[in-house]
């Protein structure tokens, strides 16, 4: 895992750290700010079995994945529940034909009220949890009752596509497939992982989804086409959290044992890398919709200060040189 060169000095060499004051306008200030400059190049493997009506993407988030969640103080079920989150946004937003940003999105009733994962189209991925106190349980525990939204963002000259589902079942897994079922009406099989191992938080996702006959399955009947989806579908669910976190087994090589006899074709494969796509400007635009009376609220001996929850920086601003939004009371 590559780092920037950023120590919490105002300047390291030549670099401006970005999170502090400076002599650029904050609203011209586009900087990337002082996160891991880490890039998988492998860390997608999109696949189908020939002439069976099955494709899927293996997604192993590798160091990426201790990069993202390191960054936050939480506690292990959550740090877990994040990571599965993480790595499913990626494999979700793989298999769209998009310009723009997935997001996976979960609100609800229990100690972990918020949780968000998003992948561009390029592969930039960022996500935050939110707990309170160190709740511990899988998915259905921490979540507590809501909903979870799935979103796909093209930009604002597109229309939102956005499905969303209550939140039903005990696992973000069962969870997603909750959301086939009901919104897609699409069959699919999800397995998710995510454990901290001695090189670091590790996340992958394993999904297969059954698509219709066309594309060369047209010959194949109805029967002979339920077959070859729980064939595959029981295979998958065959594949252990050990195998799907160990860093030594390539993915081709963990897919072939899986599918081997079964026609695996396997595509070219993506890369994931950190993704968090706040600046100073973005933050700034922020502040200047607020009216000047909350802004002197905000701030303490003359800074204020904002936190982005995703790469779990604090950007401190003059508020001498923040403007509130004009005739606001």
């Amino acid at each position: 895992m590559a780092l920037s060169p950023w120590r919490g000095a105002d300047y390291v060499g030549r670099v401006q750290d970005v999170t502090r004051p400076s002599e650029t306008p904050d609203f011209l200030n586009h900087e990337r700010p002082p996160v891991p400059d880490t890039v998988v190049p492998r860390a997608i493997l999109p696949f189908h079995l020939e002439g069976r009506p099955v494709r899927g993407r293996l997604v192993r988030l590798g160091s990426l994945a201790d990069a993202l969640i390191a960054r936050h103080d939480l506690p292990n079920d959550v740090s877990r529940l994040l990571g599965e989150s993480l790595a499913l946004a990626a494999g979700l937003a793989a298999a769209l034909k998009f310009r723009g940003s997935f997001s996976l999105q979960a609100k609800g009733d229990g100690p972990v009220p918020m949780l968000l994962a998003d992948c561009t189209d390029s592969g930039e991925i960022r996500g935050y949890a939110r707990a309170e106190g160190s709740p511990q349980g899988e998915a259905g525990a921490l979540l507590g009752k809501g909903y979870l939204a799935f979103t796909c963002d093209q930009g604002p000259d597109m229309d939102r596509y956005q499905g969303i589902v209550a939140i039903e079942g005990e696992t973000l897994a069962e969870m997603t497939d909750s959301y086939f079922r009901t919104s897609e009406q699409l069959q699919a099989f999800v397995r998710l992982a995510c454990r901290r191992s001695p090189q670091g938080w590790r996340a992958t996702a394993l999904i297969l989804e059954r698509v219709a006959a066309q594309g060369g399955l047209d010959g194949l009947d109805t029967e002979a086409a339920d077959d070859a989806w729980h064939t595959a579908s029981t295979l998958a669910g065959t594949i252990t959290e050990a195998e799907m976190l160990d860093d030594a087994l390539p993915s081709e090589q963990l897919l072939h044992r899986l599918f081997h006899a079964e026609g695996l074709l396997v595509d070219r494969p993506r890369a994931l890398s950190y993704g968090c796509r706040c600046s100073r400007a973005r933050l700034a635009g922020v502040l200047q919709g607020f009216p000047e009376s909350d802004l002197d609220e905000m701030a303490d001996n003359g800074l204020i200060t904002m936190n982005c929850e995703f790469c779990n920086l604090a950007f401190r601003f003059d508020r001498a040189e923040v403007r509130g939004g004009a005739g606001r009371a």
